[in-house]
């Protein structure tokens, strides 16, 4: 088992949103369908990815930096919906799910579609859960996890600083 605290990267996602709104004049409360989409696009994009659902195929998954890329662009927009609602939990611990991947991506997309009808904690927190432990289950570390969400966070600066 092993164990993430999200407290550092929540405040700095609460940064990058800051500095993302400030461009571009928005709010939370004006993004939050485009913020839950953004994840759900970027979940299916990691998903494509891993190719865990493609039976229909013998090639493998992308290389593990394109799934840590992946997997760190989806935790942007998990940790950015996490922050209107003052999240209190920043650690986790996770353990790999033996459970089949396919049905771990649904169930994450599951709970983060509970967040449209119930923007709650306890609905959030059961969504951070399952993406984490979707993350460690596709045998990502926690360090690996910090070190791709950080390497992003570069790049989305610089794609904020260059027009993106």
């Amino acid at each position: 088992m092993s164990t993430i605290n999200l407290e550092n990267l929540y405040r700095l996602q609460g940064q990058l949103d800051d500095y993302i709104a400030k461009n571009h004049s928005i709010t939370y409360s004006t993004t939050f369908t485009r913020r839950l989409l953004a994840l759900l696009v970027e979940l299916g994009e990691l998903a494509n990815e891993t190719r865990v659902f493609k039976y229909w195929s013998n090639k493998p998954s992308s290389q593990k930096e394109v799934i840590l890329a992946e997997f760190a662009d989806g935790l942007h927009f998990l940790l950015s919906l996490g922050i209107p609602l003052q999240v209190d939990k920043f650690i986790y611990d996770l353990e790999p799910n033996d459970v089949d991947l396919s049905v771990q991506f649904i169930a994450v997309y599951k709970a983060s579609l509970a967040l449209d009808g119930g923007y709650t904690k306890d609905n959030y927190y059961l969504a951070m859960e399952k993406f984490l432990t979707l993350g460690v289950s596709l045998g990502l570390t926690v360090e690996e996890i910090v070190e791709a969400y950080l390497a992003k966070l570069k790049t989305n600066y610089k794609r904020q600083d260059t027009g993106y």
